[in-house]
């Protein structure tokens, strides 16, 4: 099972601070532990929101908001995405992020959804052109 780990926004991520240097340490030290492990896919920080923007789409219009957005604790700082056994498994490996400045975080973990939890509606042709964008997905990077 996929998970994917969201660390929230604090005061600080969405000034713009930067770790401090032995923060950055013990976390590449935790992601080197995940990535021995074998349940490492991915993760990253993100820039603060004000760097950003929203997108509102509906059938007739799109609307752009650019960023800051307003409620730090709602917004995503960082994100790993983790292969492990089960929600629980998950959460253990949570458990152990290191903690910098005194800070309080609030990390939200969510199953990645899998083509066969989509039963039916996921048809054999939209199975193909995931396969196909997946497939090209890496080689434009």
């Amino acid at each position: 099972m996929r998970f994917m780990v969201m660390v929230k926004a604090t005061e600080e991520s969405e000034a713009g601070e930067l770790p401090r240097e032995e923060d950055m340490t013990a976390m590449a030290n935790f992601n080197e532990e995940l990535a021995k492990a074998g349940v490492w896919l991915s993760g990253e920080g993100l820039h603060a929101s004000s760097k950003g923007a929203r997108v509102s789409l509906t059938a007739t219009e799109q609307i752009v908001t650019d960023g800051p957005f307003v409620e730090a604790k709602e917004l995503i700082a960082g994100f790993w995405i983790l292969q492990v056994g089960s929600k629980e498994e998950a959460i253990e490996w949570v458990k152990r992020i290191p903690c910098d400045r005194g800070n309080t975080y609030e990390i939200e973990i969510r199953q990645v959804a899998e083509a066969d939890d989509f039963g039916d509606a996921y048809t054999a042709e939209a199975r193909a052109a995931d396969g196909r964008a997946r497939a090209q997905g890496p080689a434009q990077a």
